[in-house]
């Protein structure tokens, strides 16, 4: 899976925004904060006001905040905000995928694929990045064999 740019920068301009939260943040300081492009934070903010994620407000005292606490905001819901579902087949859901002959199995694969993403994704939030207190299930995996290895 290849997190794209977008979605780290969505990702890490709202944990800007849960670490400061309830207060207004303006787009220069989260970008400043993270060393990241303005324009495209601008952007990725105005993507995630619409799909309800943020507020803003106008103005010189204006700036970003949640529109819920940070421990209501999944790292899913942000990801599906700026990309789109967390898992697709050549453009298409995993559960809508057929295939036949020996091939026939392999769309239950991408669905537990799709599964596992949601139950990682959904099940942290930006308040357990913020605090680094990591839910249980995944620490677990942190702890696998082979779970900090690049292959």
């Amino acid at each position: 899976m290849e997190i794209s740019a977008k979605t780290d920068y969505a990702i890490r301009a709202s944990l800007v925004l849960a670490s400061r939260a309830p207060e207004l943040v303006k787009v220069d300081q989260v970008a400043a904060e993270q060393e990241l492009p303005r324009k495209f934070v601008e952007a990725i903010l105005g993507e995630l006001r619409r799909a309800g994620i943020v507020r803003s407000r106008r103005g010189a005292e204006g700036g970003y905040t949640l529109a819920r606490a940070p421990g209501e905001v999944s790292l899913g819901e942000i990801m599906r905000a700026v990309d789109g579902p967390l898992a697709e087949v050549r453009g298409q859901r995993p559960d809508q995928v057929v295939y036949g002959g020996v091939a026939r199995y392999l769309p239950q694969v991408w669905v537990a694929m799709r599964a596992s993403l949601r139950h990682v994704l959904d099940g942290i939030t930006l308040a357990h990045i913020v605090s680094g207190d990591l839910p249980a299930h995944v620490r677990v995996l942190l702890e696998q064999p082979g779970a900090w290895q690049s292959a």
